[in-house]
């Protein structure tokens, strides 16, 4: 069986087990629908289904090719992004789900007391919603024009097909479960090859030692000095060098951290869990499972 088959045959048992989680979790209700139950998604579901959120075309492909093109000065991004998830924990998501609405802006209508402030919400949701999409389409066209080699357009309707049909029938409660499986399947995608290179070339099972120790070829060479060296023979910059200033990277990092906390697909997320506390506990999970 030639790359091309099994890279197919792997993919399609991946949309199987997703559209098969949908049908057996399809909404009966408006509640589930919106918030899958408003309180039947276990912490530990959720904070599963907010990090396969955080490992999103965004993070897969851009914070891949961000980090080995601009090297330590990448890193500000990933901060950024775990931050905003530190910053919706303590300041958005207990608030949120405690108030008990369905979305951000029916919680800003009611907090002000003012239709107007309500329709502002929903333009800059709508606003955002688009925006983001726009990315991660484009992010799963290039994933499959790539792996099915079909054009990107084509990739992208075929990633939206798939979506939309376990949005549709399952809605939110659906989409939590999906993205669960979504989330064992990109942590094995993650995990895998870094591993393996780690073992290969520094002799450490866990990668994070492997980028301190050095190289088992008998050069003595540190690993880290080897990727120095592989940057600049592509014509970047040192892959340990920082050229950002301190005042860059702070800026940098809280705009990052501000707009992750706003996402609305990952703040309705805290909706769906059965206590205040619960949202808390969701966020720490997410965080340990894509980062820890």
């Amino acid at each position: 069986m030639d790359v091309q088959t099994l890279t197919i045959l792997m993919i399609g048992a991946s949309f199987v087990l997703y559209i098969g989680i949908a049908i057996w979790s399809r909404a009966g209700s408006t509640n589930e629908f919106y918030v899958a139950g408003g309180g039947v998604v276990h912490p530990v579901a959720n904070g599963m289904a907010t990090a396969a959120d955080w490992m999103s075309a965004a993070s897969f492909i851009s914070m891949a090719g961000l980090i080995s093109f601009m090297g330590y000065d990448g890193g500000v991004f990933l901060m950024g992004w775990t931050g905003g998830y530190v910053l919706l924990a303590l300041c958005l998501a207990p608030y949120l789900r405690k108030f008990g609405k369905f979305t951000v802006p029916d919680f800003i209508g009611v907090a002000y007391y003012s239709q107007t402030a309500r329709t502002v919400a929903v333009v800059c949701t709508i606003f955002i919603s688009f925006t983001y999409v726009a990315g991660q389409m484009r992010g799963v066209g290039v994933v499959f024009s790539r792996f099915l080699e079909v054009d990107i357009v084509t990739g992208v309707m075929i990633g939206m097909g798939v979506v939309f049909f376990y949005t549709v029938l399952g809605g939110m409660k659906g989409i939590t479960y999906t993205q669960v499986a979504q989330y064992c399947v990109l942590i094995f995608a993650y995990l895998v090859p870094a591993v393996f290179i780690s073992i290969l070339m520094t002799g450490h099972l866990i990668p994070q030692f492997g980028f301190g120790a050095t190289m088992n070829d008998g050069s003595g060479m540190y690993l880290l000095d080897r990727l120095d060296g592989l940057s600049h023979d592509l014509g970047f910059a040192a892959y340990t060098q920082g050229i950002k200033s301190t005042i860059d990277v702070f800026f940098i990092t809280a705009a990052l951290m501000v707009g992750t906390a706003g996402l609305p697909h990952v703040i309705v997320r805290f909706f769906t869990v059965p206590k205040v506390r619960d949202a808390r506990r969701s966020t720490g999970w997410a965080h340990v499972l894509c980062e820890g």
